[in-house]
């Protein structure tokens, strides 16, 4: 016999995530992880959210002392500028990427008491260092206006393309190096590694016509270069700030950046989707890996 319809929803099997589907629909929960996990960093700080100020600076000052006036790589016009707009990129990059990793790990005590979308913890490292990135670009903002900067439409859809980039990307190796970190733990260490020589591999202490002498104009292994999405977010910045602080910046980008625009988001995407598929293919193994 036929139990009665009573139109209440379907059993939904808990455990099995909706992934960043869902995650849309528990925001007010993803405002509780980012929260919570800026409390618990400036716990017993006393300038509390000013680190996210006081960091970045002195992480410039560090750059610009040793490259600019040390070593004198300051060839390049407006060199604080263009150094710290690619600063930018990396840091909120490497922030969110390395803290995205160890999420679930981190959150191993709600993983095994609770069901939620797990996809819940790299999305709050990534909104965390969202946060920390408003400082950043106030910074980046009064350093370019001092510098002579005059915004221009396309400029400022440059600067929003670079961080929905970096973001997109940030997202998608999140989610895809969360989980896997879970099973091996080894993974967080290679991140920390990996992050720490990546700043290296973009124009951002070094102007790119350097690669371009080093590589050959033309090569191939200097349109890989070129191609590397984060590579691409620190060209948009440097259109979106410093080539408008003084005359004959402009000249100094790269050209064909839109197409290369282009062909970065279709990385970022496909790695996003990469990264969701392996996420929830492995996340019915969190609670007993963890």
């Amino acid at each position: 016999m036929s139990l009665p319809t009573t139109g209440e929803a379907p059993l939904v099997v808990q455990g099995r995530s909706g992934g960043l589907r869902e995650v849309a629909g528990r925001r007010f929960l993803l405002s509780l992880l980012v929260r919570k996990e800026l409390r618990v960093r400036y716990r017993a700080s006393v300038l509390g959210l000013g680190w996210s100020y006081v960091k970045p600076a002195v992480q410039f000052g560090v750059y610009f002392v040793g490259l600019g006036l040390v070593l004198r790589q300051n060839a390049i016009g407006d060199y604080a500028v263009y150094l710290f707009g690619g600063l930018v990129v990396m840091t909120v990059f490497g922030e969110a990427v390395g803290n995205a990793t160890r999420s679930v790990v981190a959150n191993a005590d709600l993983v095994r008491k609770i069901y939620l979308p797990r996809e819940l913890f790299p999305v709050s490292s990534l909104c965390v260092a969202g946060v920390h990135l408003g400082p950043q670009l106030l910074v980046l903002v009064i350093g370019a206006l001092v510098a002579g900067w005059s915004p221009d439409p396309v400029g400022l859809l440059a600067l929003l393309g670079a961080l929905v980039l970096v973001g997109v990307l940030a997202l998608g190796l999140g989610l895809l190096l969360a989980a896997v970190n879970v099973l091996f733990r080894d993974v967080e260490n290679v991140v920390d590694l990996v992050l720490m020589v990546v700043v290296w591999t973009s124009p951002v202490l070094y102007p790119w016509q350097r690669v371009a002498d080093l590589l050959g104009h033309g090569s191939t292994l200097l349109a890989i270069y070129q191609s590397n999405p984060l590579t691409v977010a620190v060209e948009l910045v440097h259109r979106g700030t410093w080539a408008h602080a003084s005359p004959g910046n402009a000249a100094a980008l790269p050209g064909d950046l839109g197409v290369r625009v282009a062909s970065s988001f279709a990385i970022a995407l496909a790695l996003l989707a990469l990264g969701q598929w392996v996420f929830r293919s492995l996340s019915g193994r969190f609670a007993q890996e963890l």
